[in-house]
């Protein structure tokens, strides 16, 4: 699939790998590039039409489809993360949260919007994943889960979207430079790199993405005897 011509749908488009993906659709030609977010007035993209979206409301998802009814590409990229480890009190309910946003946000939405995409040609669906998705810590174990949840999402929808000739995407990054990672010391990409890869991935007919070095080093070695996730994260 092209950006040229068009017409983007972005969750989380208010700030981080959001707004980047909503600022390159703009910069590679996009027709209209619709960036969601819980509170439009937020969305301070120039050229951009904010639109109001929460992905854990069923009722919000509804009330953008008539809008919203000409996408071809969602982007959904809308995601929390909360630190913590699985044994730590509350965890529970802090996993329940991460998962209503990162795993039901995005099948909410596909689901939802998958008939417009097939009635607009097919189009394209881009999942923002993590190396996450394939390794845990204690700091984030939550997080993992939903992560790895929503790569299994991401390749269940590959298959029954397969049909209708709507292009399924997942993107998978290490720590990106956001709010969301301010307060974790480790190497991080910038979201203008990620969604680059992202959007040249999509374009050359890509199924999967991998932003950065770390995260093909850990995709890599899931086929070795010693694969990454059996050590895990430790700090």
């Amino acid at each position: 699939m092209q950006i040229q011509d068009s017409v983007v749908l972005v969750t989380g488009a208010n700030r981080g790998i959001g707004r980047a993906f909503a600022r390159a659709a703009l910069e590679r030609g996009a027709r209209k590039v619709y960036a969601a977010a819980r509170d439009p007035a937020t969305v301070d993209l120039p050229g951009v039409v904010p639109v109001r979206l929460d992905v854990t409301q069923p009722e919000s998802i509804t009330a953008l489809l008539s809008q919203c009814a000409d996408v071809t590409l969602l982007i959904n990229n809308a995601g929390i993360a909360q630190p913590g480890s699985f044994l730590e009190p509350g965890s529970i309910e802090s996993t329940r949260a991460q998962m209503e946003t990162n795993f039901y946000g995005p099948l909410r939405m596909t689901q939802a919007f998958a008939p417009i995409l097939a009635a607009n040609g097919g189009g394209a669906v881009l999942n923002v994943l993590s190396v996450a998705s394939w390794l845990s810590s204690p700091m984030l174990a939550a997080y993992s889960a939903t992560k790895s949840a929503a790569w299994s999402l991401t390749n269940a929808l590959r298959l029954e979207l397969n049909g209708q000739g709507t292009q399924v995407v997942g993107l998978h990054v290490g720590f990106v430079d956001t709010d969301l990672t301010r307060d974790i010391p480790s190497p991080k990409s910038s979201p203008a790199d990620v969604v680059a890869a992202a959007f040249d991935g999509l374009e050359s007919g890509a199924e999967e993405v991998l932003a950065d070095e770390i995260t093909q080093q850990v995709k890599q070695s899931l086929s070795t005897a010693q694969p990454v996730y059996l050590a895990g994260v430790t700090r």
